[in-house]
């Protein structure tokens, strides 16, 4: 399902971009997300669609690579359906406190960030002594997950209090990690465990009565 979600997010961006201009922003005031039209019916369809368009190379580039790196190993734990509805849910969670925070705004909100964020919630809660490598400060360092996406959650929450409504949603952002982390167990596949590992079977002894290949046995 991860590779199915890169593919349609993909295809719709490769649609966008042959569009001519006039064309392209209509379809983003079409399908994207308006907080200011929420209460319209025709509105509330934003909340699943927006997720899936973007506004330029560099935006949906790193969205499909931050979401390459992590969402294939919460999908493992979900199962494919499970984890698109997850990954939906985590986008409607995430557009809602966009519009909480910001709820007269006329203009429409795209990006799969929201919905990644709540991917980045779950890989969080699950793998949090995962290695990560990233580029800090021209250095490619390999950090732990819990320090990575913690100190990443912290950055989106510092700019989404400081930074204001600047053309980027900084409440989604937050807000869909803090719904992956909520929503995961809801979703998560509970695979019985167990109750004791079992140990290796040693051979039968060479005069077992058992054995139905004991007198063909070496001594």
């Amino acid at each position: 399902m991860s590779w199915c979600i890169l593919a349609v997010t993909a295809a719709v961006f490769l649609f966008q971009v042959s569009l001519p201009p006039r064309d392209f922003i209509n379809l983003i005031f079409e399908y994207g997300l308006i907080p200011m039209a929420v209460g319209d019916a025709e509105g509330l369809g934003g909340f699943v669609t927006y997720t899936f368009l973007h506004t330029g190379w560099w935006h949906v580039l790193t969205n499909l690579w931050m979401f390459w790196i992590f969402a294939d190993n919460v999908e493992d734990v979900t199962g494919p359906w499970r984890f698109l509805a997850f990954y939906l849910l985590c986008g409607v969670v995430a557009g809602v406190a966009h519009c909480i925070a910001d709820s007269d705004s006329p203009v429409p909100v795209v990006g799969a960030s929201g919905a990644l964020s709540g991917v980045l919630g779950a890989y969080f809660l699950l793998y949090p002594h995962a290695r990560i490598t990233t580029l800090v400060f021209l250095l490619i360092l390999r950090l732990p997950a819990a320090l990575y996406l913690g100190g990443w959650f912290l950055f989106q929450l510092f700019s989404a209090f400081h930074e204001g409504m600047d053309g980027i949603a900084w409440w989604a952002h937050p807000g869909g990690f803090i719904a992956g982390i909520a929503l995961l167990p809801l979703f998560r596949i509970n695979r019985p465990l167990p109750s004791a590992i079992p140990g290796p079977e040693a051979p039968p002894p060479p005069d077992d009565p058992n054995d139905p290949w004991a007198r063909y046995r070496s001594k």
